[in-house]
Order: structure tokens, then C-alpha cells, then sequence
């Protein structure tokens, strides 16, 4: 990687001698989260999941920035889990962590063949989410990592929020940290209070190499979570602090389950 220059939203953002700095705009409120959550602690070992869309990239970079400058040592590895939809190619991603230095791990499975056998009623999104999770646990078992961060941003959380109280009648979002049921591994949202318009921005200025998500489960109709990302939209114009309000609305559901331990944000 060269050098270049970033703006986004009106902060400079330089890479040097291949070194990307994430813009202040997004390690602000990620610092900020790690704080208020207590996500990262000395010697933990993260496992990023790497899809390779512009919400886990940027998170990739924001970690190895954090990984080199914050006082808090953590180990830093991706993984991608590739459910071989066809169009899907995630093989720019090896470039790319090798050039940022980061291990990568690469897992491929015919999900859609899997699908086809051992759906039992549920949306293909569902069953997707639920293999590549556990795919993603079994990768940090095996190789000794004892925390997965995952990239979902402030507006995935107001969508969930949304999507549970109008379809459910309850009131839940993502968790910014929490453990799994099996006791062994944290799960961190980094993210949780940075845009998705602040990752597009990023992404595109920064000419990560976004993987385009082109399955055919989820653009073959419109989804649930489209249209609220579209309802929301269409309120943030009426009400500029649409998303700040939501924040606060949620933070009891949000809240952080894992309290102590040496902390990493600012």
C-alpha cells in the first residue's frame, strides 16, 4: 500500500509507508465504546469475523491501529467463513491481512447445500448467521483466541431494536459484550456506536478491498431489516437526533455483562 490522504467528515486520515490511520470521526466513539463496555483486556486474543464487507474491514483496520498505539496488549487475528454462494470471492482478504500482518484463517462450506437438508422452516439468513458463528467459535477454540469481535454499527443495533419491538412485542438489540453459553468466549461489538454511513465513508476513501455480498437469499426480495433501515432513514431527515435518542433508549439492552479487568478505550 502507498500513501494517501483521507477525509471523512472532515478529518484527516493519512496512510504512511502503508500504515492506515482510521479518521478520529470513527476511533473516537469506538474508544469510547471499549470504555463504557470494558471490551478489550491485557493479553486477550481477538478473533475479528471478516466477511469482508466495508463494517468488518473498517474494524479490522480500527483494531490493528489499537493493536500498535493503545496501552492494552492484545493479539489480533480474521477469519472469514466463506459459505460459497456463487459470486462470492473473499480471496483479496489474504492480500490484504498479509500486507496489515494480521493471521488470517479461512474456512469454506456449501451452506446452501446444508440449507436445502436441514432447514426446518427458518430463513436461509438465519441458518447462515447461526453456522458462521459457530464456525467462528470453533476457529477460536482451536487456535486459542478468548475473544470474537464481530462489526455490527449503531444502525444495525437501531434496526434490531425496532425489528423485535414491532414483530415480537419485546424490547432487544445486539449486545456490545457479553459470553457465550458455553462460558469460554467473550463476543465484542467495537462498533456499536459508529455509523454505517462513517464505514462506507471509510471504506470507499480508504479503497479497502470490500468483498460485495451478492447472495442470492438476501437480494432475491427485500428483507425485514431493509425496510427498517429505510423507515429510519426516512425519520433521521425529520429529526436529526434520531440515532443519538435511540443510543440512550437502549442502553439497558446493551449494557455489558463481563465487568473487571484491565480495560482498553479513552
Amino acid at each position: 500500500m502507498g500513501r494517501f490522504i483521507i477525509y471523512t467528515n472532515g478529518v484527516e486520515s493519512v496512510s504512511m509507508n502503508g500504515i492506515l490511520r482510521p479518521p478520529k470521526s470513527i476511533l473516537k466513539p469506538v474508544g469510547r465504546a471499549l470504555a463504557q463496555f470494558k471490551m478489550i483486556r491485557e493479553g486477550d486474543r481477538i478473533l475479528l469475523g471478516l466477511s469482508g464487507g466495508k463494517d468488518s474491514l473498517t474494524l479490522l483496520v480500527v483494531l490493528k491501529h489499537l493493536q500498535r498505539h493503545a496501552p492494552v496488549k492484545f493479539d489480533l487475528a480474521a477469519c472469514t467463513v466463506d459459505p460459497q454462494i456463487p459470486g462470492f470471492d473473499p480471496s483479496p482478504l489474504k492480500e490484504f491481512l498479509a500486507e496489515l500482518g494480521v493471521p488470517y484463517f479461512y474456512h469454506s462450506e456449501d451452506f446452501l447445500e446444508q440449507a436445502a437438508r436441514q432447514m426446518k422452516g427458518d430463513s436461509f439468513c438465519s441458518f447462515c448467521a447461526r453456522k458462521k458463528r459457530g464456525i467462528l467459535y470453533t476457529v477460536c477454540r482451536r487456535e486459542g483466541y478468548n475473544v470474537l469481535a464481530l462489526a455490527q454499527h449503531l444502525d444495525d443495533l437501531a434496526e434490531s431494536f425496532l425489528m423485535s419491538a414491532f414483530h415480537s412485542g419485546d424490547l432487544r438489540t445486539m449486545k456490545a459484550h457479553y459470553l457465550n453459553n458455553a462460558g469460554d468466549i467473550r463476543i465484542i461489538r467495537p462498533l456499536v456506536r459508529v455509523r454505517e454511513r462513517q464505514c462506507q465513508a471509510f471504506a470507499q476513501q480508504a479503497g479497502l478491498p470490500v468483498i460485495v455480498d451478492n447472495c442470492p437469499a438476501c437480494y432475491s426480495k427485500p428483507t425485514e431489516r431493509a425496510h427498517f433501515k429505510q423507515l429510519l432513514h426516512a425519520e433521521e431527515q425529520r429529526n436529526a437526533h434520531l440515532f443519538a435518542n435511540l443510543w440512550r433508549a437502549m442502553q439497558p439492552l446493551i449494557a455489558d455483562d463481563n465487568q473487571g479487568g484491565a480495560l482498553l478505550g479513552g
